[in-house]
């Protein structure tokens, strides 16, 4: 008590000097300015200095100021330590901050440097498996939208997590955003190659640290990233993947100017009582600083860390204590907080609006009292958006903002900031600028140049190819209006299935939501969701079909529309079809005959001979035979009446009929956007690489309707429409000329006896 009262005592006398030495400065410097009245400016020292007196009186009045923060700081603590006996930190002393700047964005006098707009900031995520990669785009979106500066990603991943976005920052191309990959198996476990001399046998790095936390492995990842990251890079900011940004995050690397000489890591406080081991009887957590800290959010100086050897440091200190707490309850957090414990001059504490954690009975409240003092929200509770909090309404609302945001707005330019040349850029920036804004068919060639993103293995994707040589993956594509057919698919269907959905953002969380609520669908791990997200006036028929043929993973591919139905077995009988007829020995493509219904509601037929009966009564018919039978009467459905073996037909124009073939066959061709000859350019440059035409005699697909899309109406409605479709077709016809010589000179012909 008696302690208190001098603290209170001096402070006390500190605030009546600091306030005699503000009036006599007021005065003083209003006398040197010819009796005019100058405002003292907010953060003293700032200015520069008219005179030795001046600059003099302004170096004593900060010492006071000095005195003064440091006195309040005592105090505080004091009064924190007398009424539940737990020591209550602030930012570090040594910045200057008050307490209060931990709770507000209107700290009076920050200290530190200011960021240039054109400085290169470093981000690390460590991100692994399908559901993390689709939820960190929430965040890289909730970066960009706020950012000023170049940016240079820094992904710690395994093999799904690389592919997903390696494909989905190729096809984004933000500029001035550079991304890094390392391959999280390397960091797993050193080991030294047996065929060459080692000096230094490597220690396994993370995986001998048993885990009880749900993230696994990954989540001690953060440990190595001084051995992971390139060793010329000084400092990095380290995110979760479940972290949402609120501000530029420029003002986070401001930070590290804050940094003394000897702090390395920067952390926000744990908002949770959990470290504080009183969550339930015998609740024994690792040991920390305090309440701890939450490793959501971490600033690193790497050079720093390297140079007081961070890996033998972390090591050491997890060997000691697993030895009685056997295992990590919150993964690399349990491991940072122990070496803090240890050494708490290493860190700089974060102010808690850096790292706003929405996890059950925290104090995450405390960090703000206004909407403009939000920096960084943390969704760290496995409940995510159904944590419970007295403002989650509002975080969840901002969450959703960036969710469903049009990634396609964040691709802008940086002025002032030089971006670093890109290939793929510049070459369609190219072709972009020699396009003829005049030319009738614009929109169409503008159309196929368009760089869409695609977001691959958008849900969780479990199939492994097995070693089978006649395996085969149905491939498809379509857009939000043919949801309500995959479920039927899929009990068409066993096999592995690749499918390009044509999205915009918003509605790829719409279709999430959808596959998740199935019971068909979210029963079935082999069927791979890839997301072309929507861009441009035409649907993008063919390079979706190139998307999904390019991610299959069997060795042949069944080729067919999203509004067919194929007979129950068809994927058995391929795969059987494949082997009797020997076509890994051979080029062929295998014909599934096309037939359709009217009816929305149709009892399915079980085998040919129902089929064939249902045929004849009228309830079905050969695909488009009253409107578009040049479409697939080549298939020649009189002869498949009877057949019992696959039989050969020709190539004839317009056929375009649904095949299966190997995975390798040529690509769409992409210029084809909206409605018409997608399939039959496919068809025709696969009878110029000498494939051979088989239809398979019991095998058929069912067409179901549907409204028309909008691109046939502009194609029926539309003369341009048509005039640009007949452009088109005649330069495919010049450009397989140039590939395939004097044998494509048929087609041309075909074409013009019509």
């Amino acid at each position: 008590m008696l302690r208190s009262w001098r603290v209170k005592l001096k402070l006390l006398l500190a605030t009546v000097t600091l306030a005699v030495l503000l009036s006599w400065l007021y005065l003083f410097v209003g006398s040197l300015e010819y009796g005019r009245f100058l405002l003292l400016p907010p953060c003293l020292g700032e200015q520069p200095s008219r005179d030795v007196e001046r600059e003099a009186l302004a170096s004593r009045v900060r010492r006071v100021e000095e005195e003064n923060q440091q006195l309040r700081l005592q105090l505080g603590q004091a009064q924190a330590e007398g009424s539940d006996g737990s020591p209550q930190r602030g930012v570090s002393a040594e910045d200057g901050d008050t307490p209060r700047g931990e709770r507000s964005n209107r700290t009076a006098c920050p200290k530190q440097r200011t960021v240039h707009k054109c400085e290169l900031l470093h981000v690390a995520i460590v991100c692994a498996g399908h559901n993390a990669s689709r939820d960190v785009v929430t965040l890289v979106k909730s970066i960009l939208f706020h950012r000023k500066n170049p940016l240079h990603f820094h992904f710690i991943t395994d093999s799904v997590a690389h592919q997903i976005l390696q494909t989905l920052f190729q096809s984004w191309m933000v500029p001035s955003v550079h991304v890094s990959f390392y391959n999280a198996d390397d960091l797993k476990a050193g080991t030294c190659p047996h065929l060459l001399p080692c000096r230094v046998t490597l220690q396994p790095e993370v995986s001998w640290i048993p885990n009880k936390h749900y993230s696994g492995i990954y989540g001690l990842m953060k440990l190595t990233l001084t051995k992971a990251l390139p060793s010329n890079l000084s400092k990095v900011i380290v995110l979760d993947t479940d972290i949402t940004f609120a501000t530029d995050i420029a003002e986070l690397w401001a930070v590290f100017g804050k940094f003394s000489d000897k702090q390395v890591i920067g952390l926000v406080e744990n908002q949770s009582d959990w470290y504080l081991g009183n969550l339930w009887k015998n609740h024994k957590p690792w040991p920390a600083l305090g309440r701890g800290f939450n490793t959501g959010v971490i600033l690193l100086l790497l050079d720093r860390l390297r140079r007081l050897g961070w890996e033998q440091m972390w090591r050491l200190t997890a060997e000691r204590e697993l030895m009685s707490m056997l295992s990590t309850s919150l993964a690399d957090q349990d491991i940072f907080n122990a070496v803090i414990k240890q050494d708490p001059a290493l860190v700089y504490q974060l102010p808690c609006f850096w790292n706003v954690q929405l996890s059950d009975h925290t104090r995450s409240e405390q960090c703000y009292t206004e909407v403009s003092d939000l920096k960084v929200i943390h969704w760290n509770s496995p409940k995510k958006l159904r944590v419970k909090n007295k403002h989650v309404e509002f975080f969840r609302n901002l969450y959703l903002t960036f969710l469903e945001y049009d990634g396609n707005l964040l691709r802008r330019e940086l002025f002032g900031c030089a971006s670093l040349p890109s290939p793929p850029s510049n070459q369609l920036q190219q072709a972009l600028e020699e396009l003829d804004e005049d030319d009738p068919c614009y929109d169409f060639r503008r159309q196929h140049l368009t760089q869409h993103r695609v977001h691959l293995f958008f849900l969780q994707y479990e199939f492994l190819a097995l070693p089978n040589p006649t395996d085969v993956t149905l491939v498809a594509q379509l857009s939000m209006d043919r949801l309500q057919m995959l479920e039927a698919i899929c009990k068409h269907w066993a096999g592995p299935i690749s499918l390009a959905l044509y999205m915009s953002d918003a509605e790829a969380q719409q279709f999430l939501r959808y596959a998740q609520a199935s019971e068909v669908l979210s029963a079935r791990r082999n069927v791979a969701y890839h997301i072309v997200y929507k861009e441009g006036q035409f649907y993008p028929i063919n390079l979706l079909r190139n998307v999904a043929l390019a991610n299959t993973q069997t060795p042949y591919v069944f080729l067919t529309d999203i509004d067919f139905l194929p007979m129950y077995g068809l994927y058995d009988y391929l795969r059987n079809s494949i082997q009797q007829l020997e076509l890994p020995q051979r080029k062929a493509a295998l014909i599934v005959p096309a037939f359709e219904t009217l009816h929305y509601r149709l009892t399915f037929p079980k085998s040919k001979a129902e089929l064939l009966s249902m045929l004849d009564m009228g309830s079905l018919y050969t695909f488009r035979y009253h409107v578009w039978p040049k479409g697939h009467a080549p298939t020649d459905y009189a002869k498949w009446r009877t057949a019992t073996v696959p039989y050969r037909v020709a190539w004839q124009p317009d056929f375009e009929p649904y095949v299966v073939v190997r995975r390798d066959c040529p690509k769409y061709d992409q210029r084809f956007v909206g409605f018409g000859w997608n399939k039959v350019s496919h068809i025709m440059e696969l009878d110029a690489q000498e494939y051979e035409l088989l239809v398979l005699p019991n095998a058929f697909m069912i067409h179901m309707p549907h409204a028309p899309s909008f691109d046939i109406s502009k194609f029926r409605l539309s003369a341009g429409y048509r005039g640009c479709l007949q452009t088109l077709r005649e330069e495919f016809h010049q450009d397989l000329s140039r590939r395939y010589g004097a044998a494509a000179l048929k087609y041309l012909t075909a074409e013009r006896s019509l």
